[in-house]
């Protein structure tokens, strides 16, 4: 990785894309606005409040995802307003447009989590056509909930025209008996309701404070860390990452990004300048040393493929062998990303990195100045005795925590989070299920025991389809005091608040004959983090033989999203993405 930490001018490769912005300061809403033909267009957007002057300005989206159905992005409206406010002042003329959210947290453990990671590419086709069909000439565009700020980065990847992302903010912790408390204390809450180690009142108790407003899920899980990757990659302004969503500083840090997609058009810096692989690489560099979620391989795949960047999923191998882990985050941790937010937020631990050369310092950032400059002013401290973020000499793994695994039971690839605490390496039997109710329904009523490998199949991409996260049955394992003694094994995916000896991604899935397909009770499993390694332990001669047997299943799904994700998915090794080769 580089070692460049100096303030040398940033690299800008050519944006290669059918919707460049070029030549520089290219106009596309000249080419819905301009001329007498284009009458009938202006006087559609007189009625919605442009003057004659407003056509002379560019066009910029404010890209909103705000919507009621979840704490995550129930303020989003108030801040496209303040991003909306920036754009004015800089000379710009804003239209607000929405795309949709859902709610994983509230869709866990059903069918409806299903959609979750479709709304991936809901929401990235749907910024792509409007911007595209309204001749848009850049855009802001904000996220709360997980899938939000993937499907925003993929389409400004897709579009490449000057635009700048903004993360909603994190959510204030709950408290129970003293304790910071978030959303996935109630999915454990349910584990040891289960186990009898808590009565119902002190459930419901848990339940009505644990989520206490605005912003999203509060440990270090899925939404932020993708924001943190996002602004090491450069696309969001320093800090955006990791501040309050009911803050001065979230409302500042919405109209400085207005006004910063402004300066993007003015020097004509687009999204695959910035979104270079060296770019990838520090977001990557930052996931690990945060113990950020194993969803941060499956997101950053599919926007490298969006920006296309080459990206593999043995890069995480490789960048992780020289990333420690630093930060004491949830869910292997102790504390809530409030209190990361408190001490100075992300800034500090990438100017460590950047100082131990373990980040790129000359990458573009849509400040128009690189990562280096960036942290220029930026001490590489916190203060005397927080214990949030611990120093290179004290780190929490000395290496990175997403680890990738292959063998026979994954030739494709699988990936593990492995924080040290649940240990490197496990052996056990297996106990299948063909989807995860199943498993829930085993955990819960105790069929589950020491040294048992669950299984869980037919949840990947194409079989499930959609590939639903297992923070239900994980959650149960940990809330029933199992979280060292067994392991959970599945072509599904985790929660960013999954924590145990837990792997996903299996590659291939079962739907589509991969050998976790005829996987069966009593097989014995082994898992060997270290070798990085995962086997079915039977002969290639039996493990053949299942296979011919095998028989694909009918889809789940023959009309609709789902029918149409399923039949158009990669697999989760190529980031589940829908245009691999269309």
């Amino acid at each position: 990785m580089s070692k460049k930490t100096g303030t040398q001018s940033a690299k800008k490769a050519p944006s290669k894309s059918p919707q460049t912005a070029s030549p520089a300061h290219r106009k596309y809403s000249s080419e819905v606005l301009d001329g007498p033909d284009r009458a009938p267009s202006r006087a559609m957007l007189h009625a919605v409040g442009f003057s004659r002057e407003d056509f002379k300005k560019s066009q910029i989206g404010i890209a909103s995802t705000w919507g009621m159905v979840t704490p995550c992005n129930m303020h989003i409206d108030r801040l496209a307003k303040q991003s909306e406010k920036g754009v004015d002042a800089a000379g710009g003329k804003p239209v607000i447009f929405n795309t949709i959210t859902v709610s994983d947290g509230i869709s866990m453990g059903t069918e409806g989590m299903k959609y979750s990671l479709v709304s991936r590419e809901v929401i990235a086709d749907s910024i792509e056509t409007v911007v595209g069909c309204e001749g848009m000439d850049g855009f802001v565009a904000l996220g709360g909930c997980d899938k939000n700020m993937p499907g925003c980065l993929i389409a400004m990847a897709r579009m490449n025209r000057p635009s700048i992302f903004v993360y909603g903010g994190t959510i204030q912790p709950g408290c129970h008996k003293g304790q910071d408390t978030d959303v996935v204390s109630v999915f454990e809450a349910v584990g040891k309701h289960a186990s009898g180690e808590i009565d119902g009142e002190e459930l419901e108790q848990i339940t009505e404070t644990a989520i206490p407003g605005e912003g999203s899920c509060g440990g270090m899980y899925t939404a932020n860390t993708m924001a943190s990757a996002i602004e090491a990659m450069g696309m969001s302004l320093p800090n955006s990452s990791a501040q309050a969503a009911i803050s001065d500083e979230k409302m500042m840090d919405c109209f400085d990004a207005g006004v910063a997609v402004m300066n993007m058009i003015e020097k004509n810096i687009l999204p695959r300048d910035i979104m270079t692989r060296e770019a990838f690489e520090n977001a990557i560099t930052v996931v690990m040393a945060l113990g950020g979620s194993t969803n941060a391989v499956l997101h950053l795949l599919a926007i490298a493929h969006a920006a296309d960047v080459k990206l593999k999923i043995d890069d995480f191998t490789r960048i992780g062998k020289k990333v420690p882990v630093l930060a004491d985050l949830k869910p292997s941790g102790k504390h809530m990303m409030q209190r990361l937010v408190e001490i100075g937020g992300t800034l500090p631990l990438m100017k460590m990195l950047l100082n131990k050369g373990l980040l790129h310092g000359d990458c573009l950032t849509v400040t128009g100045k690189t990562l280096a400059q960036n942290l220029s002013k930026v001490k590489p401290t916190y203060p005397a005795g927080q214990t949030v973020i611990r120093s290179f000499d004290d780190p929490i793994k000395k290496d990175g925590h997403l680890v990738i695994l292959y063998g026979n039971l994954a030739p494709g690839g699988a990936v593990a989070k492995i924080s040290g605490k649940e240990g490197e390496i496990f052996k056990g039997k297996a106990k299948v299920h063909d989807s995860e109710e199943k498993a829930m329904e085993a955990i819960l009523g105790g069929k589950i025991k020491k040294g048992d490998v669950i299984v869980i199949r037919m949840e990947g991409p194409k079989g499930g389809p959609g590939m639903r996260e297992m923070l239900g049955p994980t959650s149960a394992v940990m809330g029933r005091g199992l979280g060292k003694d067994v392991a959970l094994i599945t072509d599904g995916r985790f929660s960013g608040g999954s924590h145990g000896f837990v792997i996903g991604h299996i590659t291939p899935e079962a739907c589509v004959g991969g050998p976790i397909a005829v996987i069966k009770n009593g097989d014995e499993i082994s898992i060997d983090t270290r070798k990085r390694t995962i086997t079915l332990e039977i002969s290639q001669t039996e493990l053949d033989e299942r296979l011919r047997k095998w028989k694909q299943p009918k889809p789940r799904y023959k009309r609709g999203v789902l029918a149409k994700y399923a039949a158009l998915v990669s697999p989760a090794s190529e980031g589940a993405v829908t245009d691999k080769e269309l």
